[in-house]
């Protein structure tokens, strides 16, 4: 009988990972993150689902047409920037959300990726 208590048991903290993965998820996915290129003349604001949101570029970026090449250089960068800061987010709070679990930390971080 206690086999299947702890069988009982395992599944339910089985759903409340779940349900806890589930809401990592949604926080993720709705946090924003900002990269930067070119000592912060170029912005660009990412969120968790890799979706730029917002680009900000100096003005003074702006004052001659060669520096289009320059210009489009910078954004690539901050765009790469921000899409590596997500992602360090997501192993963060993955970490934080597994390392709570103890021994059914090793499952989570298998079902998460």
């Amino acid at each position: 009988m206690k086999n299947i208590n702890d069988l009982g048991d395992l599944l339910g903290q089985a759903q409340q990972m779940q349900a806890n993965m589930q809401q990592l998820q949604s926080e993720i996915t709705k946090m924003e993150v900002v990269g930067e290129s070119g000592a912060g003349l170029v912005r660009l604001t990412m969120n968790g689902a890799h979706e730029v949101l917002k680009v900000h570029i100096d003005p003074s970026l702006m004052q001659q047409e060669e520096e289009r090449a320059v210009l489009e250089d910078l954004i690539a960068a901050a765009a790469n920037d921000a899409a590596r800061r997500v992602e360090a987010a997501h192993r963060k709070k993955m970490s934080e959300m597994t390392g709570s679990l103890g021994g059914l930390g090793s499952l989570a971080r298998k079902l998460s990726g």
